[in-house]
């Protein structure tokens, strides 16, 4: 579905009354219609409307193309709240507001940016990143699409899977091997510097010839929001759909969007977290055993007072990384760091929450379980956990050897 919304009523808003709103709306609407959502099998296309109304496609987008502009810290501040509800909802918009807008925003043309940013903050084009393959994921290097050049453009072929929005896109982001001879070659002279110089970004609009997606018959979690298989065969798209004009940048482009959305990744983790130790509590103060309440036993308070620890942990990590973001050079470590804790820390507490719930964990309509699944994808989405810890612990070493000290580190030299 395409919205049809025009730029945000709350553009001119303040925003701590935006956060106000965009809680309350995760409150009164959101909340309320999980249930509904989970009965069709897809986020409602009227909340899809109301979200793009309220301006939650373009909070990541700046003013100049038609977005609300909010700093990182205000982004996480927000996700901490829409999130409350079910992160299928956000997963409608995520892929606007942090995985493509910033790699167009970064690096693409300014007609690019003009022609796609105003479209995407109001919500009239649900942009897909297109970059995992069956040989490529954590290895993006790996890419086995490929564009080739013809006289007035370029020919996509390839295939990409597990890609988020792409059912519903507009317009896809499409990573892809160039056989350009003038690539933008680094200095380091490693193989993988070599093979990331190979990798172009292209704008391709799902309409195309040859463009076509599939979701899978089974989602382990975001049953609502499936990922979805592309195929692109012979698709023609012209010169001036590469992004930023210049071959064999896709991967730098890559992960500015990348950074940018683990980072609301982290963000949604906490969220999650805090709904469903919220319901929990609730439960356990509501359901009496042995003529006392749940909530009474000491091994019980022991679980949620666990539970409540590693969410605040998780919480001050995710605003520190944002905070760090906004000072204009991007924390690529704390960034990771924030994502491999909080993605961790939300299963830990959704595991907790599902055993303290009993037999409604495992039976019947209560959210918490249902939450306990879609959280299970979060430590696989944006980068698998262990790709984390490797590369963070490749980072440690090289800086320690280099500086003597930790990589983005707080010490005062």
């Amino acid at each position: 579905m395409t919205v049809t919304a025009d730029r945000p009523a709350l553009a001119t808003t303040d925003f701590d009354t935006y956060l106000r709103t965009i809680a309350a709306f995760t409150d009164d609407e959101l909340i309320p219609a999980e249930p509904d959502m989970v009965a069709a099998g897809q986020v409602p296309d009227a909340l899809v409307q109301r979200m793009a109304e309220l301006g939650l496609f373009g909070i990541s987008i700046p003013r100049a193309y038609g977005g609300l502009g909010w700093t990182m810290e205000q982004q996480v501040l927000l996700t901490y709240e829409f999130t409350r509800a079910s992160c299928v909802y956000r997963s409608r918009f995520s892929t606007v507001i942090g995985l493509c807008s910033q790699a167009i925003l970064d690096h693409g043309t300014e007609e690019q940016r003009r022609e796609m940013l105003l479209a995407m903050a109001a919500g009239r084009r649900v942009t897909s990143f297109a970059l995992t393959e069956p040989e490529a994921g954590s290895d993006a290097t790996n890419v086995q699409t490929v564009a080739r050049r013809t006289g007035d453009g370029w020919v996509i072929d390839g295939m990409k899977r597990y890609i988020t929005n792409a059912h519903w896109a507009d317009t896809l982001l499409v990573f892809a091997r160039t056989d350009d001879g003038g690539f933008a070659r680094t200095d380091d002279g490693s193989a993988e510097a070599a093979e990331a110089a190979e990798i172009s970004a292209f704008i391709v609009d799902t309409s195309l010839p040859g463009v076509s997606t599939r979701i899978p018959d089974l989602m382990n979690g975001h049953a609502e929001g499936p990922v979805a298989e592309i195929d692109l065969e012979s698709v023609a798209v012209p010169a001036d759909r590469l992004l930023g004009g210049t071959p064999g940048t896709g991967l730098k482009a890559a992960m500015r969007g990348i950074n940018h959305a683990r980072l609301h990744v982290a963000a949604t983790c906490v969220g999650q977290a805090t709904r469903m130790l919220e319901e929990t509590t609730r439960h356990v103060t509501g359901r009496r055993q042995f003529g006392a309440p749940l909530a009474d036993l000491g091994v019980v308070q022991a679980e949620l007072g666990r539970c409540y620890a590693e969410l605040e942990a998780g919480r001050a990590l995710a605003l520190d990384a944002a905070r760090a973001f906004d000072t204009g050079a991007v924390p690529r470590q704390r960034i990771s760091a924030a994502k491999l804790y909080c993605s961790e820390m939300v299963g830990r507490v959704a595991d907790r929450c599902v055993q303290l719930l009993g037999g409604e964990g495992i039976v019947g309509p209560h959210p918490v379980p249902r939450m306990w699944r879609d959280v299970r994808t979060l430590r696989i989405y944006e980068g698998a956990s262990a790709v984390h810890e490797r590369n963070l612990g490749r980072a440690t070493v090289k800086s320690v050897a280099a500086e003597g000290v930790l990589p983005d580190s707080y010490r005062v030299r």
